[in-house]
């Protein structure tokens, strides 16, 4: 039975995709594990697993690996705050005396407050905090690339496309490799559907824009009042009102994508990501779904056993086992 067959209604016409026709969603709710995983044209693949946070730390730590080995550069952009993935990346290079000497790694997102002033990385809560103090000084000082090569956003690189500038620089042209995990909105860092900040005529032009300070929208910011540096408690006063972030050029830019999709609220699966994953993954590419331009080059999306799992409303019928 159709989620819409009892009760037909519009999504809320604040939601991102709310103008998709019914049916559309309804496919896309309904995708089936076994058509999960594919190939496109542009070489960005699909690959379900049980534990994707695992295949990245693995990723990441070869490609630093192989940087040192053949003495060659590397430039990186990854998501916060992953204070375990990083950490144990930071455990085997140290183990494996594995130098990251030829690292660019840049943070793609930072708070910001109402007036756009960028937290400092001496905020317990804030993305630069974690990336400064969770990954690179957890790497052995005499493996760690100089300081001024891991880049986190600030108050002196916050202008319009300053940071996108910064990464092309380091990685002529754009980053080797992006890590990213879709967030509730469909976005990736905080490049939020329906962001003025980042408003286009055209997902052409979108795709042009750079770094800049952006207003998080309301389901960025509720998604974020659940994670623990924010207490893990919905406490939506808690969270800053904007942000600094990458722009849809720099995923673009990226030689390479790599995405994870695995929150969970709880151990028994509910995830408020199973259904945003699918819109990215097998809806439109559109700006309604920035992190959907992923999939315009090469790359591989990790989705979790959990999160493809089948999921549907309650229908009539509906008895006290069922609950």
């Amino acid at each position: 039975m159709s989620l819409y067959e009892e009760f037909r209604f519009k999504p809320a016409a604040w939601l991102p995709n709310s103008h998709m026709a019914l049916e559309e969603l309804e496919r896309i709710r309904n995708i089936k594990r076994e058509d999960m995983e594919y190939v496109n044209e542009n070489g960005f693949q699909v690959r379900v697993v049980l534990d994707p946070t695992l295949c990245m730390v693995q990723d990441v730590f070869y490609r630093i690996l192989m940087s040192d080995l053949h003495d060659t550069h590397l430039t990186m952009i990854f998501p916060n705050q992953w204070p375990g993935a990083y950490g144990a990346i930071a455990e085997m290079l140290n183990k494996h005396n594995v130098s990251a000497r030829n690292v660019d790694a840049f943070a793609m997102d930072e708070w910001a407050d109402e007036d756009g002033n960028v937290a400092p990385t001496t905020y317990g809560a804030g993305l630069g905090y974690s990336f400064l103090n969770h990954f690179y000084k957890k790497i052995r000082e005499d493996l760690r690339p100089a300081p001024e090569h891991w880049h986190v956003l600030t108050n002196e690189n916050k202008g319009t496309g300053v940071y996108s500038q910064m990464i092309e620089e380091a990685g002529q042209g754009g980053a080797d490799v992006i890590y990213s995990a879709t967030g509730w909105p469909g976005h990736t860092a905080f490049i939020d559907p329906r962001s003025e900040e980042f408003a286009a005529d055209s997902l052409e032009e979108f795709c042009k824009l750079g770094s800049r300070i952006v207003t998080q929208t309301p389901l960025t910011i509720c998604e974020n009042s659940l994670f623990a540096p924010m207490g893990g408690a919905g406490d939506v006063w808690a969270v800053p009102p904007r942000a600094a972030t990458i722009g849809p050029r720099d995923v673009v830019n990226a030689r390479e994508r790599f995405e994870l999709h695995n929150i969970l609220n709880n151990e028994g699966g509910e995830s408020w990501q199973r259904m945003i994953s699918r819109i990215e993954l097998y809806g439109p590419i559109s700006m309604e779904c920035p992190a959907s331009i992923m999939r315009l080059g090469k790359g591989t999306c990790y989705v979790s056993e959990a999160i493809a799992r089948p999921f549907a409303s309650w229908h009539c019928g509906i008895e006290d086992k069922d609950l």
